[in-house]
């Protein structure tokens, strides 16, 4: 970010706002879903042992 007077020149990177880490997203969204899978099968089984 510069400044030229009343002006502020940002660059590209700093206006698109674009995470520093893109794939991080991801991978919390693939182990909150394997968790949730693991959770869901865990009430189903147990309860079926019995």
């Amino acid at each position: 970010m510069e400044r030229h007077g009343d002006e502020i020149e940002i660059s590209p990177e700093e206006a698109s706002n674009i995470p520093r880490k893109p794939h991080l997203v991801r991978y919390v969204l693939a182990v909150s879903l394997l968790m949730a899978v693991v959770a869901m099968s865990l009430v189903w089984i147990i309860p079926a042992l019995n």
